[in-house]
């Protein structure tokens, strides 16, 4: 260093310092890969020793890439379906839900932590709903070339663990996704019928305002109300809160 302390006294070979007047020019001039210098204030001086800098640890934080249901219009007709469930191998129609006064159809996938986060409180609302004539199915439409635990085998085992009372149905073409305009997990389309008429949309929101981490209470608010309205034959209001979830992950290449 250009600028050498004065030397006040020595003590078990230490160099004291009756001011720190260096402590900057020090820090600032030592290299981050070579020792630097240490300033320990004891009994009114300061004391020089050497210490090394060691590399700053990173703190490894996985964000999830958070996307919007948008973009689909209440009163919009749900599109016909014919996909299997992985865990008994049966094929689901839409037809085969046309004697249900309502339908709520979710795009969900295992991994998302949008989707673990509101998992156990969707099982209750779905166990809940059905049982008053809602009728529930769920949809997984994520590549297995990226995102292989998404896939039917281990899809087969969620329903199993959390014990899902509605079936869970692979989309592997990815085209029922797109029919219905799907972009997130989670993502919650409640369907009305009126007697013969197809089912319409009446719903496309959030399940509530709880999030990963924003330490909301998970509830199923915003959802049960809509359930409730169009079971007793309500209005839904139009004004609705979209989804917030991972986007769904495309087939590399696909269409999107």
């Amino acid at each position: 260093m250009s600028v050498i302390p004065t030397v006040t006294g020595l003590s078990s070979g230490a160099r004291l310092l009756s001011v720190p007047r260096t402590l900057a020019a020090a820090t600032k001039a030592a290299p981050s890969s070579l020792p630097s210098l240490c300033y320990l204030k004891k009994k009114g001086y300061y004391t020089l020793r050497r210490w090394s800098i060691l590399p700053a640890t990173r703190k490894l934080v996985i964000r999830a890439a958070r996307t919007e249901s948008k973009g689909v219009s209440l009163g919009f007709r749900a599109p016909n379906f014919e996909l299997t469930e992985p865990l008994t191998g049966k094929v689901w129609k839409l037809e085969d839900f046309e004697a249900y006064p309502a339908l709520l159809v979710m795009f969900i996938c295992n991994h998302c932590p949008f989707v673990i986060h509101l998992k156990k409180e969707i099982v209750k609302l779905s166990n809940f709903y059905m049982k008053k004539g809602l009728a529930v199915v769920a949809i997984s439409s994520n590549s297995v070339v990226t995102h292989p635990q998404d896939g039917p085998e281990f899809m087969a085992q969620e329903a199993t663990l959390f014990k899902y009372p509605f079936p869970y149905l692979y989309d592997e073409s990815q085209e029922v996704a797109r029919d219905f305009g799907a972009v997130c997990t989670p993502e919650f389309f409640l369907f009305k019928k009126d007697g013969r008429r197809p089912f319409e949309l009446v719903y496309h929101g959030q399940f509530d305002d709880s999030r990963p981490s924003n330490n909301v209470p998970v509830t199923g608010r915003d959802l049960s109300l809509a359930i409730d309205r169009v079971l007793s034959g309500q209005l839904i209001p139009s004004t609705q809160k979209p989804s917030i979830g991972c986007s769904i992950k495309w087939n590399p290449g696909g269409k999107q």
